[in-house]
């Protein structure tokens, strides 16, 4: 069995940056094992796969250790790809996905995701946090009822750039990712950002859109404003604009495809 696999560089308009992210579109869904072996072998933060459904894709993200219920890094690269590499028509691709339907449109140069926002809550700022971390945080948050991710926030920018989590005891918090922010005085826009899951395979993810649908609710009601620009300060970098609609947050970002190819699978 011969499958294609695309793979883009997503929040970036510059080759080797932002966060890779790989697409193995199907006719058909294959075994979860299967999908699993291969996003391990691939070996991305993300590895996402689509299926057409009534006139849109479903669509699921696996990292290589499991599935997740949304990422925003491979569903802009899925846009991407699609419209550049699969021949896709459409101004606005529709996905279905476990976390709800998820529509992508164009927007001007950039792409624009409308996902729903996870506005988080105040939670107790245990001392596990700071010695995960490496440094104090001045309060946690978290969304009701979901374990996926928490928030940190911190004194400043640099002090979250500087962080250097222990991998080991970040993974064994009470959340599957870890993100840490602080207004972003001195990077040239609104918020930074990093994110950390060691829990299902990434110790630091370049960028990751589906925290910026718990970041822009957070700042926006600590900041009294609807728009942002946002940068996730990981090693690679990346770019979000963010905006607060109502219950949806829409990120607009980049994209650059980087390879094309094929998988060869023996069954």
């Amino acid at each position: 069995m011969q499958l294609p696999i695309y793979q883009a560089d997503a929040f970036t308009s510059q080759l080797f940056g932002g966060n890779p992210a790989a697409l193995v579109p199907l006719e058909q869904w294959l075994g979860d094992e299967l999908l699993q072996k291969i996003a391990a072998e691939n070996n991305l933060a993300e590895t996402a796969f689509t299926v057409p459904k009534d006139g849109g894709f479903e669509l699921r993200w696996f990292t290589p250790a499991a599935e997740v219920p949304l990422c925003g890094h491979a569903t802009l690269a899925t846009a991407h790809l699609m419209w550049t590499e699969l021949g896709c028509g459409d101004e606005e691709i529709r996905f279905f996905t476990e976390s709800g339907e998820l529509r992508v449109r164009r927007a001007g140069g950039l792409i624009e995701m409308d996902f729903p926002a996870q506005p988080p809550g105040e939670i107790p700022l245990l001392p596990e946090f700071s010695s995960a971390l490496g440094a104090e945080p001045l309060r946690a948050l978290a969304c009701e009822g979901n374990r996926d991710m928490m928030i940190l926030e911190f004194a400043d920018a640099s002090q979250v750039a500087e962080l250097q989590p222990d991998f080991h005891a970040v993974a064994a918090l009470p959340y599957r990712g870890v993100i840490c922010t602080a207004w972003g005085d001195g990077f040239d826009c609104d918020f930074v950002s990093r994110f950390f899951a060691p829990a299902i395979g990434i110790d630091e993810d370049p960028v990751t859109g589906s925290a910026h649908t718990l970041l822009t609710p957070y700042w926006a009601a600590k900041l009294d404003r609807t728009r942002f620009s946002a940068r996730q300060i990981s090693p690679r970098g990346g770019e979000l604009e963010c905006e607060l609609v109502g219950g949806r947050v829409l990120m607009r970002g980049g994209a650059v495809t980087y390879l094309r190819g094929q998988i060869t699978l023996s069954l």
